[in-house]
């Protein structure tokens, strides 16, 4: 039978669901939070290199895919289709979905650096904001990096961010960079280093002495509020 028939197909997605320990790796990934293999390996129950070898499985299926950053390597579902087949299993089998409980102190899993642009939750907040408003648009299928929307930069550029000056740069200019706290992306690339140095220059945000970590100013609270309708 012609492996390409639906389902032959069907049945091979249906097995690789099927495996305990592969099942509990893809329930873990339903709050769309992305993990290593070596986490996965704990939620599985299993080793390493048999975690390695049950992810490599859900590649080869379509269900999970792999985000490189810098040395590591994390695991996120493979698209909203594959999270809506999951949710609908997970209904039929009477299962909560999971929750994601970041370790990171409080005070650095809100905001911080990660090299020159902002990471933490807030970071995370802007970029879904930005995203939910369209401010950003991928670049090109399957690129990863961003592109502004006619709207995203006339709202930048009200705030006081040089647009032109950040799309100079011999770098990327946009792109998702994994939040090693939270576990999405936030906004990397010249143009978050751009947003980052507006924020100091501003005052929404100050650098601490001693770690990496950003301290929210009152004026701060105020306009992440007003602007990215976020609670700092």
């Amino acid at each position: 039978m012609p492996e390409d028939f639906a389902d032959t197909r069907l049945a091979s997605v249906a097995a690789a669901i099927a495996e305990p320990a592969r099942a509990r790796m893809l329930c873990c990934l339903m709050d769309g939070h992305a993990r290593t293999s070596t986490e996965l390996a704990v939620v599985g129950g299993v080793s390493p290199s048999t975690a390695s070898v049950h992810l490599a499985r859900l590649r080869e299926q379509h269900l999970v895919q792999v985000l490189a950053q810098g040395k590591h390597r994390y695991y996120q579902l493979a698209g909203t289709d594959v999270a809506a087949a999951l949710e609908a299993l997970m209904r039929v089998a009477g299962l909560p979905r999971p929750v994601f409980v970041p370790t990171t102190p409080e005070r650095l899993r809100r905001a911080r650096t990660c090299y020159d642009h902002m990471a933490g939750t807030l970071a995370v907040g802007m970029h879904d904001y930005m995203a939910q408003h369209q401010w950003l648009a991928p670049l090109a299928q399957d690129s990863g990096d961003y592109q502004l929307s006619t709207e995203g930069a006339a709202a930048l550029e009200k705030l006081g961010l040089d647009v032109e000056q950040a799309g100079r740069a011999r770098r990327r200019f946009a792109c998702p960079c994994l939040d090693w706290s939270e576990r999405r992306p936030h906004l990397g690339g010249a143009l978050g280093a751009a947003l980052l140095a507006l924020l100091l220059r501003q005052g929404w945000v100050e650098r601490d002495l001693d770690s990496r970590a950003l301290g929210i100013t009152r004026e701060g609270q105020r306009r992440f509020k007003r602007v990215f309708n976020l609670d700092a």
